[in-house]
């Protein structure tokens, strides 16, 4: 089948597209609207979403919040090295963890960051992680003061060295974020304003919070040519029981819920996908999940979907196009990128209705 195949997840993105920052007015970016049900296509404004949901609607938000995991630091030789933390939220002295380091170091040596933290490379996994030995200062601390922003790759600001970091440390950010764990934003989640909540309250929508730790697993990218071989790595996520109750009142009462972001998506339907749910529907529950969604998967939870443009081969791309069909998608994309909509991380949104 086409949607299984690697190269199906292919298309051309001038680069002037992909959005190097967002937009200050955060609900000013720009809005494509997909009815999936016919591939019928709308222009608006993010601001304008509100007409797009109903009184009885419940609007799904990931609460994670992004850590400055990125950190500089030396060998002992004085060579320059970058660590990317994986479990940010995790980290102690005298502890271990998880890290993608630039450039590779052997097994002992060791990696000396500011304000005294030190770490040894302990060993290596399979899929491309060292284990550091963390010892000196508190690696909490260290991060909220040296640590950079995980700004994704295609970002690239030169000449600018440190000038954007605080700036990033804000927008980089949804503003309901409230529990540390990510290593990436939940970019769908950018765009939302406090006044904007609010008016969507106002109609009578409800907003719930779950929580899933954006990690390595969701940005990897698809390598295997059919796509379903891919799997994804663990990520930590939470339903709330007053966030199970309110789904559970939205599906009997006859209302859609709406996932804002791909990250929602899949603590959504990794809920669902639990035994007993046609039974009883949404239960609290704490723990991880490996789902990755693609073409063929039976929505369970989710009936509309905020989210941004994605990069070809990602697990995000392939999501969307199981929630809306590949086509579609692409056809979509064809008409932003035609329309000079902003790409990626900081750039604009799409809602699939």
């Amino acid at each position: 089948m086409d949607e299984l195949k690697l190269s199906s997840y292919e298309y051309k993105l001038p680069k002037e597209l992909i959005a190097q920052r967002p937009l200050l007015e955060r609900d000013r970016s720009r809005l494509l609207v997909l009815d999936r049900s016919n591939g019928a296509l709308k222009h608006a404004h993010f601001a304008d979403i509100p007409d797009y949901l109903s009184p009885g609607d419940c609007l799904v938000l990931n609460r994670t919040k992004v850590v400055p995991a990125r950190l500089f630091g030396k060998k002992e030789t004085g060579g320059k090295i970058e660590a990317l933390f994986l479990d940010p939220a995790e980290l102690k002295a005298g502890g271990t963890g998880r890290a993608l380091l630039k450039p590779f170091m052997e097994l002992g040596k060791v990696i000396i960051f500011h304000g005294g933290l030190r770490a040894s490379v302990e060993s290596k996994t399979d899929s491309g992680e060292t284990i550091l030995r963390l010892e000196g200062a508190d690696p909490q601390e260290t991060l909220r003061e040296f640590g950079k922003m995980p700004l994704p790759p295609y970002i690239k600001r030169p000449g600018e060295g440190d000038g954007l970091a605080s700036f990033d440390r804000e927008h980089y950010q949804t503003v309901y974020a409230e529990e540390n764990g990510s290593i990436a934003a939940p970019t769908a989640g950018l765009h939302f304003t406090p006044e904007l909540l609010n008016r969507i309250t106002a109609k009578g929508i409800k907003t719930v919070k779950v929580v899933l730790h954006v990690g390595w697993g969701t940005f990897k990218p698809l390598i295997s040519e059919d796509i379903s071989k891919h799997s994804m790595l663990p990520e930590r996520y939470e339903l709330s029981p007053e966030t199970a109750q309110a789904l559970n009142e939205c599906r009997n009462n006859g209302g859609r819920i709406i996932a804002v972001g791909t990250t929602s998506v899949r603590a959504l339907e990794s809920a669902a996908g639990r035994p007993g749910f046609d039974e009883k529907g949404f239960e609290p529950f704490k723990g991880e999940t490996s789902i990755f969604i693609y073409p063929g998967h039976k929505f369970k939870a989710v009936g509309a979907l905020v989210t941004n443009f994605h990069q070809p081969h990602s697990t995000p791309l392939a999501m969307a196009s199981a929630f809306a069909g590949r086509e579609r998608i692409l056809a979509a994309y064809e008409e932003a990128i035609k329309e000079k909509y902003r790409f990626f991380s900081y750039g604009d949104a799409m809602l699939i209705l």
